[in-house]
């Protein structure tokens, strides 16, 4: 079952929703929304449900500008302040890792924030690599720069950013795709898979990584 709290940042109240893991906790995901959406948006309801079970505790959070009930997101520094508001705010985790991430403009925010949070990982859901026709305004640095092992689950015809777009290699980041689906990860009434097959893309891609990357890397040696 899922908790509410409200948390007081400096721009605002914000309000987290935390599902626990079923069990012990391998790993706790703190996720917030893009500029568009909350945490209502399919990819996050979807991790939401799913992972728990898995062992996988998830935590979305509201930002203060969506809480108010604005339309438009402020500025990204703000949603910066309340995302470490929250990893703040999270019951103590007893060594269990910290998974930052958010979805478009939350995921750069996690990017900007995962080193600062001590996370163990980045999960950067639709990265808005550079804005719709622009691709000369690259946000790439700001990807790289979050310092700790980062998964990318990117639609395969984001209009921000579509899967070749991010070079091969990239050092510490790994590159899911979902086939058809674009910047909301949506897939058409025709495309190559079902919402709710593109949807366990999402999923299945995010436990394998936290399975393989953030809980795997602290059994092996020297971790």
């Amino acid at each position: 079952m899922s908790a509410e709290q409200m948390l007081d940042t400096a721009h605002g109240p914000a309000r987290l929703v935390t599902t626990p893991a079923a069990g012990t906790p391998t790993a706790v995901l703190l996720m917030s929304h893009g500029a568009g959406n909350g945490i209502e948006s399919r990819d996050l309801a979807a991790l939401a449900e799913a992972l728990p079970a898995q062992g996988v505790s998830v935590a979305l959070l509201e930002q203060p500008w969506r809480v108010a009930g604005r339309k438009i997101a402020t500025a990204p520094p703000t949603l910066d302040v309340a995302l470490l508001a929250a990893v703040e705010a999270l019951p103590p985790r007893g060594g269990v890792p910290l998974v930052l991430g958010g979805r478009s403009a939350g995921a750069r925010s996690a990017a900007r924030c995962a080193s600062l949070a001590d996370a163990a990982g980045c999960l950067a859901l639709s990265f808005p690599l550079h804005p719709p026709g622009r691709p000369e305004r690259s946000r790439l640095a700001e990807l790289q720069g979050a310092g700790v092992p980062t998964l990318v689950v990117q639609g395969e015809r984001d209009a921000m950013g579509r899967p070749e777009e991010f070079p091969e290699g990239l050092r510490g980041v790994d590159l899911a795709v979902v086939p058809g689906a674009d910047h909301g990860l949506k897939v058409g009434a025709r495309g190559p898979l079902s919402q709710e097959e593109a949807l366990d893309v999402v999923v299945e891609s995010v436990l394998e990584w936290v399975v393989r990357d953030i809980c795997g890397s602290r059994d092996s040696p020297g971790a």
